[in-house]
This record gives C-alpha cells, sequence and structure tokens, in this order.
C-alpha cells in the first residue's frame, strides 16, 4: 500500500496514469478556490456569473501553476520559468474563454443554474487543459 501512495503521490512520473491522476487532484484542489470565489462574487458582492468567473479563474490559476509544475508534469522541457508560466497563462486563457462560452450557453441559452453551469463547463474544459500542457510543456503525446 505505503508503494502505491508513493507512486501516486511522492515520485516523479511521466506516466500518463498517474499524471492524469495528479491532474484531477490538482484540479480538484483549484476548482474548489475557483468555484467558491465564484460562488461569493455572484451572492454575496452581486458581480454579473461571467465576470465573476473570470476573476475566479485568474486566482485559481496561481494555486494550479505551483501545484502543476512541482506535483504533476514536474519534468518540464522548458528551462525558463517566465516562459513556462506565460505558456501556462496562455493554454488556461483558452480555457477560460472555453468555459465563458459554455457558461453563457448553459446558463443564458439552456437556463441551467449558473453553479450548475460551471461545474459543467469546468469538467468539459478539464480535458482541454490536461492535453495541452502534457503536449505544449512535456512533449508527450495524449
Amino acid at each position: 500500500m505505503n508503494g502505491l501512495i508513493k507512486k501516486l503521490f511522492v515520485d516523479k512520473t511521466d506516466n500518463i496514469f498517474l499524471q492524469f491522476f495528479r491532474f484531477i487532484f490538482v484540479g480538484g484542489t483549484a476548482f474548489l478556490i475557483d468555484f467558491f470565489i465564484y460562488f461569493a462574487l455572484v451572492e454575496f458582492v452581486h458581480l454579473n456569473y461571467l465576470i465573476s468567473a473570470a476573476i475566479a479563474f485568474f486566482i485559481s490559476v496561481l494555486a494550479n501553476y505551483y501545484l502543476s509544475t512541482s506535483w504533476v508534469f514536474n519534468q518540464s522541457q522548458i528551462e525558463n520559468r517566465a516562459i513556462e508560466f506565460n505558456l501556462f497563462l496562455a493554454i488556461s486563457f483558452v480555457g477560460l474563454i472555453f468555459t465563458e462560452i459554455l457558461l453563457y450557453i448553459f446558463t443564458d441559452m439552456c437556463s441551467i443554474n449558473y453553479l450548475w453551469s460551471k461545474i459543467i463547463a469546468s469538467i468539459l474544459v478539464l480535458f482541454w487543459n490536461f492535453s495541452a500542457r502534457r503536449v505544449m510543456f512535456y512533449g508527450k503525446k495524449i
């Protein structure tokens, strides 16, 4: 059991299944940060749900970057951290665009509650984020 825990949480790896497990774990943490900030901005600050999504995104992406680069994809081929961070932001920004479009479609066009829309959009965009980061940063195939 200790060997499995060590493989899942400690050892460096380029195994796609272990990376995807860690990506889901880190993504879940970032999602919780994103989701609760999103909820608070809509419910308590009374910001528009699309503006709230963008603000929550930028806050959660910082936590996601740190955890992703130090733990999930810890074998980057990019040595310059500034370039790596900018690429990470670019991939995340595309994910934000997808999220905003999906939120609008689900919330305004399909009349789904903004919180459920956020959950559905986040699940769909997860696959873009994982694939793009794995290929761009690490030269790995999907």
